[in-house]
């Protein structure tokens, strides 16, 4: 198809590299669209937006609308954009509010999140010579170690510090939305399941098939998490000079050990981890969202921008990618994901049933790690559990913070 438009404009694509407002407009279409699609229809929300924005990007690209790489994907969105919409996410990370209201799903989201991480390990170690590109694979544990851990927000970071492969990118963001789509099935499965109601307590399951719950309650008190907010040019001018302050500084702060040379083995990992200019805007970020927390929240929109800049984000990594690549490369990467979302399971449901607590804790504590806080609430929505749609919130959003932690721990531990 390039040769096509090489002929038929003199170029590679439609759209030229160097035509900076016209790919802008291709970029800011395509996520409107899948946004639109997403919140319209069922089946699109089952897809996720996510992936609409990718396959959107990635068909576009393989026709030779548009270019591979340009100044405006490679400068702007890696080294811009996603940046500037994690420190807007991570406002909602209010340490004092998680540690007094999630009560024991935190115990087993932490323990969750252990397993996550543990599970990286275990399927770079089983599928590093299968997979054949081993840094590669290193790249996509670390990004899926965040993922699985907080959600997107650390995707993006994890994929922009320690960006594999190009099509490898787009392969693993295919492979985590179909997992994470089947395993949100399973979890609701094990709600009914007679061997799972055997051996964990389910106190809020037997209240809602005794009529005694108000489906509504659940959906009050999530409305404020999902609701239209109200947002002034105030807003946007605070929430922009807030995010680009942030990463200002932890460029400053992370630029001041990248020069050291250290032998000692230990050593070498702290100043690599210190290093991360992603370490630094989380640890800053949670300052101000916990130590601020009058003023963060006045800051209205920053989820809503943060969400909309990385949206943006998630259609370029689609633009490089080959589809013949993606389809063949998935498969493998679908189960490295598998492998670190059973052992997440392993130890959500297994600290379930060390500390006793209930199988609504495990089930949803278990999806806050593999989809976040928006998932997580929704499926307590959706079975009635309204005393857990607060904490849901909760320790999905302490996953956006912990993500980034141990996804660079991973990193640096396998070698990037």
């Amino acid at each position: 198809m390039a040769n096509f438009w090489m002929n038929a404009v003199g170029r590679e694509s439609l759209i030229a590299a160097d035509s900076t407002w016209g790919l802008l407009m291709v970029m800011c279409v395509g996520v409107f669209f899948s946004i639109w699609l997403e919140q319209k229809y069922e089946w699109a929300s089952k897809i996720s937006g996510a992936i609409i924005a990718l396959i959107i990007a990635m068909v576009l690209a393989n026709l030779g609308v548009i270019p591979t790489s340009c100044v405006l994907y490679d400068d702007v969105v890696w080294g811009i954009i996603v940046p500037m919409g994690i420190p807007m996410l991570l406002l909602q990370c209010n340490l004092k509010k998680i540690w007094a209201e999630t009560g024991r799903m935190l115990v087993i989201f932490l323990i969750g999140a252990v397993g996550t991480t543990v599970g990286a390990f275990l399927a770079y170690g089983l599928l590093k010579n299968a997979f054949g590109n081993a840094e590669d694979l290193a790249r996509v544990a670390a990004m899926m170690t965040g993922s699985y851990i907080g959600g997107g927000v650390n995707f993006a970071a994890m994929a922009s510090q320690y960006a594999a492969g190009e099509d490898v990118t787009a392969a693993a963001t295919v492979a985590d939305n179909l997992l994470m789509a089947f395993y949100f099935f399973v979890l609701i499965f094990f709600a009914g399941n007679k061997w799972f109601r055997k051996n964990y307590k389910h106190p809020l399951i037997e209240e809602v098939e005794a009529g005694k719950v108000d489906m509504e309650e659940a959906k009050t008190l999530a409305a404020a998490f999902w609701d239209r907010k109200d947002i002034s040019l105030k807003d946007i001018a605070v929430n922009v000079a807030y995010a680009v302050t942030i990463v200002w500084l932890s460029q400053l702060v992370a630029g001041l050990f990248g020069g050291f040379e250290i032998t000692n083995a230990f050593m070498n990992f702290v100043v690599r981890f210190l290093g991360s200019q992603y370490v630094w805007i989380t640890t800053f970020s949670v300052i101000v969202a916990t130590c601020f927390e009058k003023t963060v929240e006045e800051m209205h929109g920053s989820r809503e921008i943060g969400t909309y800049l990385i949206y943006l984000f998630l259609f370029v990594i689609g633009v490089p990618a080959n589809i013949y690549t993606v389809v063949t490369k998935s498969p493998l990467l679908l189960v490295l994901t598998a492998i670190m979302v059973l052992v997440n399971m392993i130890f959500c449901f297994g600290a379930a049933k060390v500390f006793k607590f209930n199988l609504e804790d495990a089930i949803i504590a278990s999806n806050a790690n593999i989809g976040g806080p928006t998932t997580a609430a929704g499926m307590a929505i959706s079975q009635g559990w309204a005393t857990l749609v607060g904490p849901a919130m909760l320790v999905g959003t302490l996953g956006y913070v912990i993500g980034n932690y141990l996804g660079t721990i991973v990193a640096i531990s396998l070698g990037l």
